[in-house]
């Protein structure tokens, strides 16, 4: 049976926008053109699960890495990455490649070298600072916390694969990226 035992795992809403929050997808499905070169590349596809979806369901509010940096969800996050490391250790045990891993910049949890920055807090209807704070929030330089977390539970056993953070808005320069992996 013919392999080519290349691996990318990618951040949940590469593969489904639908588990973004409300408003901010910027495609109707998958980011279909990342996904298409991955596939015509022969690269394997492994999807991490969202870790904003599965700790505040699909209708929650959009937040800023400073409100998901805390203890509980750090903790939701190395759980959910668990099996995937476990995963990852028996594909390169077994002579496999993981390519990389795949963010999303600009995300809370799954940015790579941008992250969704601002200090909110409490509850926001009726503020009459709403807009800005809304305003105040930006991207910033950094990571998000999943991807803090898998490079954490990556590096205390010794795992290094490179983390590739996509451009939802310079899909462009975002298919350069996948382009440089599948050599």
């Amino acid at each position: 049976m013919l392999r080519g035992k290349k691996i990318v795992l990618v951040c949940h809403c590469i593969l489904n926008s639908n588990s973004k929050v409300e408003g901010l997808a910027t495609f109707s499905g998958a980011l279909k053109d990342v996904v298409s070169d991955l596939i015509d590349g022969g690269i394997g596809i492994i999807q991490l699960p969202c870790p904003e979806l599965t700790m505040l369901g699909i209708k929650r509010w959009g937040q800023t890495k400073e409100q998901y940096d805390n203890p509980f969800y750090r903790k939701h996050c190395q759980e959910l990455f668990k099996p995937f490391k476990n995963q990852i250790q028996n594909y390169i045990a077994n002579g496999y490649n993981i390519v990389a891993i795949l963010g999303i910049n600009g995300s809370p949890s799954c940015g790579v070298d941008k992250t969704c920055s601002g200090v909110w807090g409490g509850e926001l209807s009726g503020n009459p600072n709403i807009d800005t704070m809304l305003e105040e929030a930006s991207l910033t330089e950094g990571s998000g916390i999943f991807i803090e977390e898998i490079k954490n539970l990556l590096e205390l056993d010794g795992i290094v694969i490179p983390v590739v953070g996509l451009d939802e808005d310079n899909i462009e320069e975002s298919l350069k990226i996948v382009k440089r992996l599948l050599i």
